[in-house]
């Protein structure tokens, strides 16, 4: 455990890169997986994957790749991500996962033949004994493993396989693309309901070109990398650091006033004085106040900031 890719924490252990799985990862009830936003659906999921994990005596194991298949495919076509690594990483913490297993997606890892996924790599290095995945999953060179070939090696191999679908028990109807649709409809109170929770977007504080303390508006700056964010503009926000609440206005985009292109999040913390380079925050989503804009100038830009504050104070009351 002294290798700096295997770390536990809380009782979940972080395996980064199919190299660093070891003897001792051996036997574990498995599901396979995005988990984008770690919704309620995802949720009912992982919760019975907690429980027949224990019924069987085995290691409740999640296995998400980084980046996302479609990300290194057609990023022009790839979802905005509703939740980011370290998101994830909270979530199934917090649901009692024991072993997350972070696959690093490239060429050759896209490469290993449906065959080899199965025998080399759940059989052979994971020892799974049940496997959840969706009845849509695709794996191995050309995509050209599914559910149904999963199924035939589970009876030759002796694994289990069920679907996502039968193992939420439950009807659900919450998917990740529909609480893109709510976000992008600026229905955050809908998203909320699908998610279990408010819609956030966290990261931690860089430099940004300080040009907002000039005019009296400092912001800190995440920087999104290169993660698409599901929703654009400016919105008021709440602001968590440290465990404290604090009220703002923020903007997420790509900052075309000052002809950036980069995807960052701005925010705004009203009557905060202190520097937040280094810390991580959290960025509650409150309300659409309007959609980003170029501005011909500096002191048009100015004037801007200060009508969505105004009207971000006025949502707040404060």
């Amino acid at each position: 455990m002294h290798n700096s890719n295997i770390k536990r924490q809380g009782g979940l252990q972080l395996i980064r890169g199919l190299h660093n799985l070891r003897q001792q990862n051996q036997r574990c009830v498995l599901t396979i997986g995005k988990f984008d936003g770690v919704h309620l659906g995802h949720k009912a999921v992982l919760i019975n994957l907690v429980e027949k994990a224990k019924t069987l005596g085995l290691a409740s194991t999640v296995m998400i790749f980084e980046p996302q298949p479609e990300e290194v495919f057609s990023p022009q076509n790839a979802p905005a991500r509703l939740s980011r690594f370290r998101d994830k990483y909270e979530q199934f913490k917090a649901l009692g996962i024991d072993r997350l297993i972070c696959v690093r997606f490239n060429s050759t890892f896209a490469e290993m033949s449906a065959e080899s996924f199965i025998q080399d790599l759940l059989v052979k290095q994971l020892g799974v004994k049940f496997l959840v995945v969706g009845d849509d999953f695709r794996f191995g060179y050309q995509r050209k493993g599914n559910f149904d070939s999963l199924l035939e090696a589970g009876l030759l191999l002796q694994f289990d396989v069920v679907s996502t679908q039968s193992f939420k028990l439950a009807d659900c109807r919450i998917s990740s693309t529909a609480i893109r649709q709510a976000l992008s409809n600026s229905d955050f109170e809908l998203a909320k309901e699908m998610l279990g929770r408010e819609f956030t977007i966290n990261g931690r504080v860089n430099h940004g070109d300080k040009k907002g303390r000039t005019i009296g508006f400092p912001t800190a700056n995440v920087l999104l990398k290169r993660c698409k964010s599901p929703i654009s503009g400016v919105f008021a926000v709440d602001v968590i650091i440290a465990k404290q609440h604090f009220k703002g206005v923020a903007n997420i985009g790509n900052r075309p006033t000052v002809n950036g292109t980069r995807s960052q999040l701005e925010v705004h913390i009203f009557d905060f004085k202190q520097d937040l380079y280094g810390a991580y925050i959290e960025v509650v989503i409150k309300q659409k106040l309007r959609d980003e804009k170029k501005f011909e100038n500096f002191e048009e830009l100015h004037q801007q900031i200060k009508c969505d504050a105004e009207a971000a104070r006025e949502i707040f009351n404060i």
